[in-house]
């Protein structure tokens, strides 16, 4: 039988999986960012928190989230086909070849750490998947696994995710110089509302209901890879 998990070992799993040092992958994508600042089409602080907002708002909360959270509702039931199917879902959501090809790469890259690091059967199943290709193993759906198996809360688990996800692009902006280090918190901090916000609002989406409103970043997704020179990989 498992052991509980303590309170101290829950938040130290939070900060595990929310900081940029866990090597997911993830932190090498722009989403499109990089595009527009080379095109000129983003410049500093004000810019990025509009691309942020979109992004969250109009794509991450009604796609990513919601998938994440069905993921995670399944594996706590040990349902593994309702993992399966929040895969699917997304996988079809996602209308942009590049971000697909990266989010199977981040996911997968994501289960190999994981299955290293925690011991879990739906862990070890969802790699034979991947063999097999019964799953896509698409970054947030895994995720949503790794937070149950390290003993998270599914709220837990989704701030985890969306705390990585604006970390590593606000990473990003300044590498490219978009905004400082001193900046990038401050944006961070003015983000909480919208956080708030989309984590109500994705609770409520069923997987059918996903939809997603962003052309202008998504075009920028599509160009990113015929770029001179690129920092990231999409």
């Amino acid at each position: 039988m498992n052991q509980p998990i303590s309170a101290i070992a829950q938040q130290l799993a939070l900060m595990q999986l929310s900081d940029s040092f866990f090597p997911s992958g993830s932190f090498t994508l722009s989403h499109g960012l990089e595009c527009l600042v080379q095109d000129e089409q983003l410049h500093g602080c004000e810019d990025l928190q509009i691309f942020l907002r979109l992004l969250l708002r109009n794509k991450i909360g009604t796609t990513d989230l919601v998938a994440l959270i069905h993921a995670y509702e399944g594996s706590a039931s040990g349902d593994l086909a309702a993992v399966r199917q929040a895969d699917t879902q997304l996988f079809a959501q996602t209308l942009v070849e590049k971000t697909r090809e990266t989010q199977r790469k981040s996911g997968r890259a994501l289960l190999m750490v994981a299955s290293s690091t925690w011991k879990d059967s739906q862990l070890n199943t969802l790699n034979q998947d991947a063999v097999t290709g019964k799953i896509h193993c698409l970054h947030p759906v895994i995720f949503a696994v790794v937070g149950r198996v390290a003993g998270l809360s599914k709220g837990d688990t989704v701030l985890a995710f969306l705390h990585s996800f604006i970390a590593g692009l606000l990473g990003a902006a300044i590498r490219l110089s978009v905004v400082g280090h001193i900046q990038a918190q401050q944006v961070l901090l003015q983000l909480a509302p919208d956080i708030e916000a989309i984590c109500k609002a994705a609770a409520s989406i069923s997987l059918n209901e996903m939809w997603s409103c962003t052309p202008f970043i998504d075009v920028a997704q599509m160009r990113h890879q015929k770029l001179s020179h690129r920092l990231f990989a999409s």
